[in-house]
């Protein structure tokens, strides 16, 4: 079995109204105003998984800035997973700011069967993380129905492209500090925050936090697998294409020229997942 735990999907109406997306919201925007930024939905994802040999793929939604969008567009992901329950698990998107209409709607997806929240972008959603007042109301009910917080990160260093954000290690790491009962999946690696838990102090924080390879050919060589593995452990990487913006295949050849030994590579690209989401 294999399982992608980061991919994109988006509704037919999304993909036929891009421009008013565009125009309508600052994250997508950012996302996706490239000609180039592909977008795709459940079904094309599911011939992707075809063709690649993925069993299962979470998708995610993105990290809107209005919560109305956010409602909208996790719709479509429900249905989604509705329609593919043994392919497809859901991750939905809220706007912290929203208040009380957000913890409606993580009770709304949790309620529907959605396994966790995310890929949020505090940064582009114009929330703090550190805001206790925000999140705490917030990560309590997720805690109540079990769910799984997928966030973005970005490098403090390096080449700038769309949507890197400012979500850096040194941003993330008092959140982790505040919730280190809540299951955390850190897209993208964390934005290089393994490479700090050789600190003990930092190393205890992240005894509950998953790190995915989420676009890895465009931010690191392949020995990032071996290197993360040896810090944090084999058991807390995830596979994560970030489908369609890679291939699921291009990520999976990758991780099979990384030099892993065959238990821990397994543990990538479906042990790991398979115990996080309770499969």
């Amino acid at each position: 079995m294999i399982i992608d735990f980061h991919t994109h999907v988006f509704s037919p109406q999304v993909k036929k109204d891009r421009e008013k997306y565009i125009t309508g919201d600052p994250v997508f925007a950012m996302l996706y105003n490239s000609k180039n930024a592909r977008l795709a939905t459940a079904d094309e994802l599911i011939e992707s998984m075809d063709q690649d040999g993925v069993a299962v793929s979470v998708i995610l939604n993105i990290g809107w800035t209005t919560h109305d969008l956010c409602v909208a567009t996790n719709d479509y992901i429900l249905e989604s997973v509705a329609r593919y329950p043994k392919r497809l698990i859901g991750f939905c998107s809220i706007q912290p700011l929203a208040a009380e209409a957000a913890l409606i709607e993580v009770e709304r997806c949790a309620q529907a069967g959605a396994r966790g929240i995310g890929e949020m972008r505090p940064d582009g959603q114009l929330f703090d993380l550190a805001d206790n007042g925000i999140m705490r109301p917030v990560i309590e009910v997720m805690q109540e129905h079990r769910l799984i917080f997928l966030t973005h990160t970005s490098e403090p260093v390096g080449h700038s492209y769309p949507g890197k954000g400012t979500l850096t290690p040194g941003v993330l790491y008092p959140f982790l500090a505040q919730f280190p009962d809540l299951p955390v999946v850190c897209a993208h690696w964390g934005g290089g925050l393994p490479f700090y838990a050789l600190m003990p102090e930092v190393g205890k924080v992240l005894s509950n936090v998953y790190f995915d390879s989420a676009a890895s050919p465009f931010l690191y060589r392949p020995q990032v697998f071996q290197q993360v593995a040896g810090l944090v452990g084999a058991e807390r990487v995830l596979f994560g294409s970030d489908y369609p913006l890679l291939s699921q295949k291009r990520l999976l050849v990758e991780i099979q020229a990384a030099g892993l030994p065959d238990k821990e590579r397994e543990l990538v690209i479906a042990g790991n997942a398979r115990r996080l989401l309770g499969i």
